[in-house]
């Protein structure tokens, strides 16, 4: 594991992997944890929040081609965003059904399949994953 690679990278990167890492964990025990809970409500809450320091944190760094640096995967935090404020709202309104599928799609889309194509060869955190300390790594690339 190379965690230099990642302490440095730009403060923006480190801030969108620990917040993704942290949702990432968070919501494997929330998945498992029991629901309805006090504990369920108050994690929660931190969830979305991770949640959209992912998302957000993602605007900041942008890549050549797209519109102004932004890419496909820039709609996936729109997405996120939105998904978000979904959530929410329906847990507030007793949608359960709603708010258990929509948690359970964000979660899969964009901690665990995104995530999964962060671990690919030439990307950050492919080298911070699977490369021994003190390797340099490529930049990464969109």
């Amino acid at each position: 594991m190379n965690i230099a690679a990642l302490l440095s990278a730009p403060l923006a990167v480190q801030i969108h992997a620990l917040a993704a890492l942290s949702a990432l964990l968070l919501g494997t025990g929330q998945l498992l944890a029991p629901k309805g809970t006090l504990p369920h409500r108050m994690t929660g809450w931190l969830w979305v929040v991770l949640m959209a320091v992912t998302a957000l944190s993602s605007f900041v760094f942008v890549w050549g081609p797209g519109f102004n640096g932004l890419g496909p995967i820039h709609i996936l935090s729109v997405i996120t965003l939105v998904s978000l404020v979904g959530l929410v709202r329906a847990a507030r309104a007793g949608n359960i059904a709603a708010h258990r599928s929509g948690a359970l799609w964000l979660f899969v889309a964009a901690l665990v399949i995104t995530g999964a194509f962060t671990l690919l060869p030439g990307r950050l955190m492919h080298c911070v994953a699977f490369t021994a300390p003190g390797t340099l790594c490529p930049p990464d690339t969109p």
